[in-house]
C-alpha cells in the first residue's frame, strides 16, 4: 500500500528577501539573535527504518513562484495503519509559535544551542496526553535549511486548523558545566504556544501525570467584545484592588454556584455583584497562566500530599490556565471564557490586573529536575547558570531556578507576553512577582538600569497598563522605594506594610512611621516625577499570614504543609492578642476583631490599596470613605493631631490609640460654620461602628477605647 509525502524545494516569497529591511521582522531582535538569511530550506518527516521509497519529480506554484517537487512515495509496511501524508514548506523564521500562513501552519522556535530539533504532532485521532508516545508524528528538520540564524522553522500543508497538539524534542551539547541541559528523549512545549493542553479536570487524580503540549485554535471566530465595550481606564491613585484566585474564589460550595462553573472563570463573572458590593474596582488574579497543579506529586517528597492551587509555578507565558475553563472545557474553551470574565468585570469599571511570574518556571532545580520547555529548549539563554561553578542554576527565587530576563532572547519572550494579555485578552496592568529578579544581569548583577525595566515603561502596547512591582527578590535585592522605574512603576510597599502591622500592635517609637506611611510615604516616593500613588499601600496579601492570622499568632504554625517552618518569613509582626491561636475567650475575640478593623481603616485611609480575599469580609465599607473624602486620594493630604484636609474643603479627622488604656483626645475645632460627626469607632460593635452619613454630637474631647481607632468628619 502507497501514500506520499511531499518534500519541496523553493525560495519562498513567505521569507524575506536578502534586501528586505529589517524592520519587517523587528530590526532589533534580528540583530539580537544574529539572524542570517536562508532562502531555501528543505525538510522532511522521519522515515521507517522498513519503508521503501521512490522519487518522482514535478514542477508545481509554491508561494507565488514556480517550484520543483519531489513526490516521496512510500511504500508502508503491510500491517501498518495508513499514516497522514502532508506537503511540507521550508517554513519561515517569524512569527515564533504555531501560525496560520498560506500555505499551511507554521511552526517557529528558538534555540541557540541546539544541535537537532524534531517537531513532534499528534492529530485529533491519536489519542489522550498520556498515550502520546507512540502515536506522534515527527518531522526532522534540517539545520542547514530549516534554520534562520538560532530559529528553527518548517510550514505543514493540509494539517487541521484545531485540535492538533504539538511540541519539540530538542538535542544539543551535553556539557552540563557549560551550562545545558539538553534531552531529545522529552517532548516539550513551545514557549510561543498561545494554548497548552493538558489534563482537563483541576485536581484529577486519574490524570496526575498527564503530559502538556501546545496547541492552537485557527477555526474559532475572533471573540466579540461588543459595539458598546469600552475599558474602565480608573487612576492609579483611586483604585482598590482586591486580590484573588480564580479557582478559591468560588470552588467552594458555600460559593453557591453551579458545580460546573464553580472554581473557573465563568464562576467569577457571577460574583461581580459581590464585588461591586465591597467597592472594588481592580481584581488582581493570582497566576492565570497555564501551571501544573500536580507538580509536587511526581516523586515521593515531604510535600507530596500537596495540590498546588496558587500557580506560582509557570509553565507556558501565553496560554491561559485551562483547568479554570468550565465544564472540563480544556484549552481551546478556556481562552473565549477567560475574555468573557475580562469584558464582563469591564462592563462593571473593574479593571483586571495579572499576577505574573517571569521571575521563574516550573522547571524546578537540577536535583529534581520537571523539564517541560525552556531547560530542554536551551537552558544556557532562559535561565541564569553560574559558569564558574560548573554551570549550576543560579536561584534568586527560591524555587531553584532564576528566569534570565535581561538576556535579549528571554527579554523579547516576556514582552511579547505581556503584549498579548493586552491585545488579546484586553486587561489592564500587571503585577510582577518577585520583580527585583528582573532587574539583574544575565550573571545575576544588580543592574542600575535594566532593559527589561525600562522596556516595559516605554513600550507603546503596554502605555496604557498599570505596572506594579514587588519590589524584591530571594537573593537579597530589596528595592523599596528605590526601584527603577522611569516614572511608570508603581511599587508594592513592603514598608507600609511592616510599620503599619508594628504601630497597629502598639510597638513603641513607631508614630512617626506610621503617619508618614497613611500620608503617602514621601520619603519613599516623593522623588523625580513619582507620586504618592507610585506607592501599592497593603498590611497582609497572599504570602504569609492572613489578616485573622495576624492578630491570633506569634509565630508561623505551617506544620501541614511538609516544609517544616522553613517556609515564608518569620518577621510577621503579629501580635495573638494575648493567646496564641484559637481561643472561646470573649476578650480576646472582641480585641482580635477591633485590630483587624483598625488595620482596615488605616488601609483605607491611605489611598492606593490592596485587599487580600481571606479578610475582606471584615472590612469597613472602605471604597466609601474614598469616595466621600477627596483628601483619601493622595492630593494635598497632610497629617495634623492627625487631620487630612484637602483643598476642596473636606476634613477629616482621626485618632489611632495603640495603648492598652483608654486616651482622651482634644479635638481640634472644626472648620467655619462646620462640626464633627463620628463616621467610625472601630470600638463599637456593627453597625454602628461605621455610619456612613456620620452620628453629630461630638465635643472637644473623645475618649479613644484601647486598641482601636475613630474617623470624624466634618459637616
Amino acid at each position: 500500500m502507497l501514500h506520499s509525502s511531499f518534500i519541496s524545494q523553493s525560495n519562498c516569497s513567505s521569507f524575506a528577501s536578502p534586501d528586505a529591511p529589517l524592520s519587517s521582522f523587528g530590526a532589533s531582535s534580528l540583530l539580537q539573535m544574529g539572524l542570517k538569511w536562508s532562502g531555501i530550506a528543505l525538510t522532511r518527516r522521519q522515515l521507517s527504518s522498513k519503508t521503501k521509497s521512490r522519487v518522482k519529480h514535478r514542477t508545481t506554484n509554491v508561494c507565488g513562484r514556480q517550484a520543483r517537487e519531489r513526490v516521496l512515495e512510500e511504500e508502508a509496511p503491510e500491517m501498518a495503519e495508513t499514516t497522514p501524508s502532508f506537503k511540507i514548506f521550508p517554513g519561515q523564521a517569524f512569527p515564533l509559535g504555531a501560525s496560520e500562513v498560506d500555505n499551511g501552519i507554521n511552526f517557529a522556535i528558538f534555540s541557540q544551542h541546539a544541535t537537532a530539533v524534531t517537531l513532534c504532532l499528534s492529530l485529533p485521532q491519536s489519542g489522550e496526553l498520556d498515550k502520546l508516545d507512540d502515536g506522534m508524528i515527527k518531522f526532522s528538520l534540517d539545520p542547514r535549511l530549516n534554520k534562520t540564524g538560532d530559529i528553527w522553522h518548517i510550514c505543514i500543508e493540509d494539517l487541521p486548523r484545531s485540535n492538533v497538539l504539538y511540541g519539540y524534542c530538542i538535542d544539543g551539547p551535553q556539557n552540563w558545566d557549560k551550562g545545558h541541559r539538553f534531552d531529545c528523549n522529552n517532548v516539550l512545549i513551545d514557549p510561543y504556544a498561545k494554548l497548552v493542553e493538558g489534563r482537563r479536570t483541576f485536581g484529577d487524580p486519574k490524570h496526575k501525570l498527564s503530559k502538556f503540549l501546545g496547541t492552537y485554535d485557527f477555526d474559532s471566530l475572533p471573540f466579540d467584545w461588543g459595539d458598546d465595550y469600552k475599558l474602565p481606564n480608573i487612576p492609579e491613585r483611586d483604585l482598590v484592588i482586591y486580590e484573588m484566585n480564580v479557582r478559591a474564589f468560588t470552588a467552594d460550595e458555600s460559593s453557591g454556584l453551579d458545580q460546573n462553573i464553580c472554581g473557573t472563570y465563568a464562576g467569577l463573572i457571577e460574583k461581580i455583584p459581590h464585588l461591586l458590593e465591597l467597592g472594588i474596582n481592580a481584581v488582581e488574579l493570582l497566576p492565570v497562566f497555564e501551571f501544573d497543579e500536580f507538580e509536587f506529586q511526581r516523586r515521593p517528597n515531604p510535600r507530596d500530599h500537596m495540590i498546588n492551587t496558587w500557580g506560582y509555578s509557570t509553565i507556558n507565558f501565553f496560554a491561559p490556565m485551562s483547568r479554570y475553563a468550565s465544564g472540563g472545557g480544556g484549552a481551546v474553551n478556556a481562552s473565549p471564557e477567560f475574555k468573557e470574565m475580562v469584558k464582563a468585570l469591564h462592563g462593571d469599571g473593574i479593571e483586571v490586573i495579572l499576577d505574573v511570574v517571569y521571575n521563574h518556571t516550573n522547571e524546578a532545580d537540577d536535583k529534581h529536575p520537571y523539564t517541560t520547555s525552556f531547560r530542554g529548549i536551551d537552558n544556557k539563554v532562559y535561565y541564569m547558570v553560574d559558569l564558574n561553578n560548573k554551570g549550576q542554576l543560579l536561584n534568586f527565587s527560591g524555587c531553584g531556578n532564576t528566569f534570565n530576563c535581561n538576556h535579549p532572547v528571554v527579554m523579547e519572550l516576556i514582552l511579547d507576553s505581556l503584549r498579548h494579555w493586552v491585545v488579546e485578552y484586553h486587561v489592564d496592568g500587571f503585577r510582577f512577582d518577585l520583580a527585583s529578579v528582573l532587574c539583574r544581569g544575565t550573571d545575576g548583577s544588580p543592574l542600575d538600569a535594566p532593559p527589561l525595566i525600562r522596556a516595559i515603561a516605554k513600550d507603546a502596547t503596554l502605555s496604557r497598563c498599570k505596572i506594579i512591582a514587588e519590589p524584591w527578590d530571594c537573593g537579597g535585592l530589596y528595592l523599596v522605594g528605590s526601584f527603577p522605574n522611569w516614572d511608570r512603576w508603581v511599587e508594592w510597599n513592603g514598608r507600609y506594610r511592616d510599620d503599619l502591622r508594628r504601630f497597629i500592635k502598639g510597638d513603641a517609637g513607631m508614630k512617626g512611621s506610621f503617619a508618614t506611611r497613611v500620608s503617602g510615604s514621601a520619603d519613599l516616593y516623593f522623588k523625580n516625577k513619582r507620586k504618592p500613588y507610585h506607592s501599592v499601600n497593603f498590611v497582609i496579601a497572599h504570602d504569609g499570614f492572613t489578616l485573622r492570622d495576624l492578630v491570633s499568632y506569634n509565630f508561623k504554625h505551617n506544620e501541614a504543609n511538609g516544609e517544616g517552618g522553613n517556609d515564608g518569613s518569620n518577621d510577621n509582626f503579629s501580635w495573638n492578642c494575648g493567646f496564641e491561636g484559637e481561643t472561646d475567650n470573649a476578650g480576646i475575640i472582641a480585641l482580635r476583631f477591633r485590630q483587624m478593623k483598625n488595620f482596615h481603616l488605616a488601609l483605607m485611609i491611605s489611598q492606593v490599596k490592596i485587599l487580600d480575599s481571606h479578610s475582606v469580609h471584615h472590612m469597613i465599607h472602605g471604597r466609601e470613605l474614598v469616595k466621600k473624602f477627596p483628601c483619601l486620594k493622595q492630593h494635598f493630604g497632610l497629617i495634623t493631631h492627625p487631620m487630612l484636609h484637602d483643598k476642596n474643603g473636606g476634613d477629616i479627622y482621626l485618632a489611632f490609640n495603640a495603648h492598652e488604656f483608654f486616651v482622651k483626645v482634644s479635638i481640634p475645632p472644626a472648620p467655619r460654620t462646620r462640626s464633627w460627626f463620628r463616621v467610625a469607632d472601630t470600638n463599637l460593635v456593627s453597625p454602628d461602628d461605621f455610619v456612613g452619613e456620620g452620628v453629630p454630637g461630638i465635643g472637644g474631647t473623645y475618649n479613644v477605647a484601647p486598641y482601636s481607632s475613630i474617623l470624624l468628619e466634618a459637616k
